[in-house]
């Protein structure tokens, strides 16, 4: 069970951080948190929780104005351009141990979350304070922590803080790593790949018939096989993307991971305001709309790939004759 709001105020009065807390209701943006402090000055504070590809996980907590480009930061990161996404709700609860609305870098606190980086904007240490969650955005914040408090704080966990500016859009390329590769978690439980298998073609030929087929047989144990040839020669990323599309809970996480990054950007505060109770139609309309052409890709890959793989998919199965 992770650390509640309560201790997680207890322990940075242990570290003798100053702080302030203020009421208000349950907010899940950070444009409603500034309805209720936004007057009072210094920095608000607003935090993405993000995934790579090899599942290991980031928190991007950034001043209110801080434009993020995910594909930018990506590649900072040397991930690629589409290497960080949304992470899914369910790991908010699994690793940081907050719910949705709350993320933030005292979650770090959490030993299920030490694994997780944290990448701080360079602009907090231009405000005189700054606001975050403490773990809970249902009635309190915390206030005037200042960028050397969370350095404090971030140090008496075995966190260095990393300050980052995260606006800047620097080259990246043969001669020019990545500047942020190093914050790339090292030490996080990585799920291994799916192990490599075969790539067969898939001919479009028409069936030659039984006699053909035995004479090509006998010829395929007379020699090697070309398409064994040239599946050696093919990339690994390409071995890794049939293989990812074999595994169900890849090809779910993918269409859930998809809904959610759709719902999350749809869920503003403007929105809310001008839909009302017609929110749910709204976004079920955008899901739609956004996701079909996606979903369909997935599924004509996730078919094929098992029809390579020698499985009969959906049209092709047999019924019973009773």
């Amino acid at each position: 069970m992770g650390n509640s709001k309560d201790q997680l105020l207890a322990r940075l009065l242990e570290l003798r951080i100053d702080f302030s807390k203020y009421e208000h209701p349950a907010v899940l943006t950070v444009e409603a948190q500034e309805k209720y402090v936004g007057h009072l000055g210094g920095g608000l504070s607003k935090n993405l929780f993000l995934k790579d590809k090899k599942h290991r996980f980031y928190i991007v907590s950034a001043l209110k104005d801080t434009k993020v480009d995910l594909k930018v930061l990506s590649q900072r990161l040397g991930l690629g351009k589409g290497g960080l996404r949304m992470a899914p709700e369910e790991a908010l609860g699994e690793i940081l141990q907050v719910s949705l609305g709350c993320v933030t870098p005292f979650a770090l606190v959490n030993e299920s979350a030490r694994h997780v980086s944290l990448l701080l904007d360079q602009g907090f240490k231009t405000k005189e304070f700054c606001f975050f969650h403490p773990l809970s955005n249902d009635t309190s914040i915390v206030g005037a922590i200042k960028a050397c408090d969370l350095d404090k704080f971030l140090k008496s966990i075995g966190k260095e803080p990393s300050y980052v500016d995260l606006e800047a859009n620097p080259t990246v390329g043969k001669d020019q790593p990545p500047d942020l590769a190093n914050l790339v978690p090292s030490d996080a439980l990585v799920l291994p790949d799916p192990p490599e298998k075969s790539v067969f073609s898939v001919s479009t030929e028409k069936p030659a018939s039984v006699d053909k087929k035995s004479s090509a047989a006998a010829a395929q144990t007379a020699k090697p096989s070309n398409n064994a040839q040239k599946a050696k020669e093919k990339p690994a990323n390409s071995i890794h993307l049939l293989s990812s599309f074999t595994d169900p809970g890849h090809f779910v996480e993918e269409i859930l991971d998809k809904t959610s990054a759709i719902v999350l950007s749809e869920m503003t505060e403007d929105a809310i305001k001008q839909h009302g109770e017609h929110l749910g139609a709204v976004l079920s309309d955008t899901i739609r709309k956004r996701l079909s052409l996606d979903l369909k890709n997935l599924a004509v890959i996730y078919k094929n790939t098992a029809y390579t793989e020698g499985f009969h998919a959906g049209t092709y199965h047999q019924r019973k004759h009773i």
